[in-house]
């Protein structure tokens, strides 16, 4: 099992205290994900703009998160 996928899966445990760290863990992991995508997507010229759609955000937001990194 993946790391995601077994955090999924701890995410809906009966305890709330395993199900939230769960949560915590997944949040966390989701702001990687996005920022590896979102400096693939530059890397590749694509304009905040795109990016932002893509994120269904927008390109105010998408710029102030990743936009000095």
């Amino acid at each position: 099992m993946t790391e995601a996928t077994d955090l999924a899966e701890r995410a809906g445990d009966r305890n709330p205290r395993i199900g939230l760290r769960a949560v915590a863990a997944l949040r966390r992991l989701l702001e990687q994900l996005e920022a590896v995508q979102v400096r693939s997507a530059r890397a590749q010229g694509w304009s905040w703009q795109e990016i932002a759609a893509e994120l269904g955000v927008s390109r105010q937001a998408v710029h102030k998160k990743h936009g000095r990194r």
